[in-house]
């Protein structure tokens, strides 16, 4: 009987460790499939691992592959420079934008966006303008965006500068209205979110070389000029605008742009051969040099020496504000380090990349100590958030992949059932864009201006400070400095004033002699004397001169009065001001 017991007790104790090695299964089959399953669930999960690891963990250099520290330590500089001249840019003109008494008010704007979508307002206009609209917040904005963008520069605390230049940038955008729907925006909105991700971490990270740069964001970052470039190629074909296919699209351009050059006025004499040979170059670069980001090195070295004089000249002859100094800077990024320490002598180098003192051995024992406390802490707190760190980039930049991806694979074949929610999501962040610059080239040039009058007769025109307007002042290179106000008045006289309301609310603030408005302009025509009492827009064509008419007459334009461009502002005697002479239609066409 003892003995049948004590087999009983070996019995149930063998169940019991079976039963619990399988943890309750039924069978042992079903225990093998619960091994099966978690060491399969190991696996991907290692592999997951080793995926996220190669597109957002440092990447490392080989023989073939040199590393890319030098091109990303020049290109977050002129990053910095970039941002340092829109904010300074913003500073003289935002109030007169969008102050409280601007021409489109950024407060005015934000309450009808709650009024209309309350609940989704934050998404819809991500700006710290929620928090306050007058011209005290506006102006913060500005200089807290160029003391970012000056230390992004000097190389202190990269990744903290460019945090808040994208948030000070982002909150102009989202709340400018008219005066921010620019591609140049976006691309600087872009570029800088992906640098967030690219940039070295740390206060004073010199090259950065602890911290190399990840694949996926330096992939995301060439994307974008490959983006720029492609996607204006494709506009430019999809269009159908024959100048383009005639080879004519560059015969007025140099004059029909934003704000011209005085270069571009001369290269605007060259003959017909020329600029039909630079129609042929600009499509070339944009739809075949292009691909030369995705072969190896070298052709990636020529590439950069083919757009880096392109873009050169873009810059020389049109004021397109940033652009272009934007999508050079990001040109630095097809060269890597074996090539920038072969061009750049050893001692400009090390001014910048201090080498690390040779490696002396460990310390006696009796001298090493424990690393403080703090120190300690930091790291282990660095440690435990590794995971979470490397996750949300791989999820953010992957998204910003996705979304740039879908808008290219819609401009090359309509209709392709891709989802559209991650689009649209990141729509307000502007930091996915579709490019296409130039798809349409306009063939004449017509310039609003406005005038006033005190007795309805005798009219005063508003100087301009960047439009052309005087006929014998040559037209001057600003860039990138970006006149916003002037910069909008150009596609506005390509429309009607009913699709640019600011044209009329400009108007009913000179009529005030608002002096935040005023100040967009080069001068007020009735400084120290009764202000208007009617205040209108007319709209001019102009042409550029030839040589023989600007050596005769010493003047670069030719102008032709069409008429006026909106309706009239009059002050009334009781201080009401009403609309007068309303223009029945746009001036016509070219």
């Amino acid at each position: 009987m003892a003995m049948r017991e004590a087999v009983y007790i070996r019995l149930a104790r063998s169940e019991a460790k079976r039963r619990s090695y399988f943890r309750g299964t039924a069978n042992p089959d079903s225990a093998f499939l619960a091994t099966h399953d978690r060491y399969n669930h190991s696996a991907m999960s290692e592999l997951l691992n080793s995926i996220a690891n190669w597109l957002v963990g440092p990447e490392s250099a080989t023989e073939t592959r040199p590393s890319h520290l030098w091109p990303r330590w020049i290109f977050l500089r002129a990053l910095g420079l970039i941002y340092f001249s829109a904010f300074h840019s913003l500073l003289f003109q935002i109030t007169g934008l969008i102050g409280p008494t601007g021409i489109l008010p950024a407060g005015d704007y934000l309450q009808a966006v709650s009024g209309a979508i309350h609940s989704q307002r934050f998404w819809f206009a991500p700006t710290l303008l929620w928090f306050n609209a007058n011209n005290h917040m506006l102006l913060a904005i500005c200089w807290i965006g160029m003391i970012a963008s000056l230390l992004l520069v000097l190389n202190f605390w990269p990744r903290g500068m460019l945090a808040v230049c994208f948030v000070c940038f982002l909150s102009f955008v989202s709340a400018a209205q008219d005066f921010s729907g620019y591609q140049s925006d976006g691309m600087l909105l872009e570029a800088g979110f992906i640098s967030l991700f690219f940039a070295p971490p740390g206060f004073r990270p010199a090259l950065g070389r602890a911290h190399p740069p990840s694949r996926l964001s330096r992939f995301l970052l060439q994307w974008e000029w490959f983006r720029i470039y492609f996607e204006s190629g494709v506009a430019k074909i999809a269009s159908g605008d024959l100048a383009w296919r005639n080879l004519t699209a560059m015969d007025d351009y140099y004059q029909n742009g934003p704000l011209p050059t005085w270069l571009g006025w001369y290269v605007q004499q060259l003959p017909h051969w020329f600029h039909a040979f630079a129609v042929v170059l600009t499509l070339a670069i944009e739809l075949v040099l292009v691909w030369m980001l995705f072969l190896p090195r070298r052709f990636r070295i020529i590439c950069f020496f083919i757009v880096t004089p392109f873009e050169i000249s873009i810059i020389l002859t049109a004021n397109y504000t940033f652009l272009n100094y934007l999508v050079l800077s990001l040109g630095f990024l097809l060269l890597d380090d074996r090539f920038i320490e072969w061009i750049v002598p050893q001692k400009t180098r090390q001014l910048i990349d201090q080498p690390p003192a040779p490696d002396a051995g460990p310390p006696p024992a009796a001298d090493a100590a424990a690393p403080p406390p703090l120190e300690s802490w930091r790291a282990r707190v660095r440690e435990i958030l590794a995971p979470a760190r490397m996750t949300l980039a791989a999820v953010c930049l992957l998204w910003v992949l996705y979304a740039t991806s879908a808008q290219l694979a819609w401009m090359l074949f309509r209709g392709l059932p891709l989802p559209e929610a991650p689009v649209r999501a990141l729509e307000p962040f502007r930091i996915a864009n579709r490019y296409g610059l130039f798809a349409v080239m306009t063939h004449g040039r017509y310039e609003i201006e406005f005038q006033g009058s005190r007795d309805g007769k005798s009219w005063l025109p508003y100087p301009f400070r960047y439009k052309p307007q005087d006929i014998a002042q040559p037209p001057g290179i600003y860039a990138p400095y970006q006149p916003r106000f002037d910069w909008n008045l150009w596609f506005a006289s390509l429309g009607s004033w009913r699709e640019n309301h600011f044209v009329v609310y400009t108007e009913e603030r000179l009529l005030l002699s608002d002096p935040d408005v005023l100040a967009l302009f080069g001068g007020n025509p009735f400084a120290g004397g009764p202000p208007p009492a009617q205040v209108r827009a007319v709209v001019w064509q102009y042409w550029f001169t030839d040589l023989k008419i600007k050596r005769a007459q010493r003047i670069w334009w030719r102008r032709e009065l069409l008429g006026a461009y909106a309706p009239a502002l009059a002050r009334q005697p009781d201080g009401k001001i009403a609309m007068i002479d309303l223009p029945l239609a746009p001036p016509p066409p070219e």
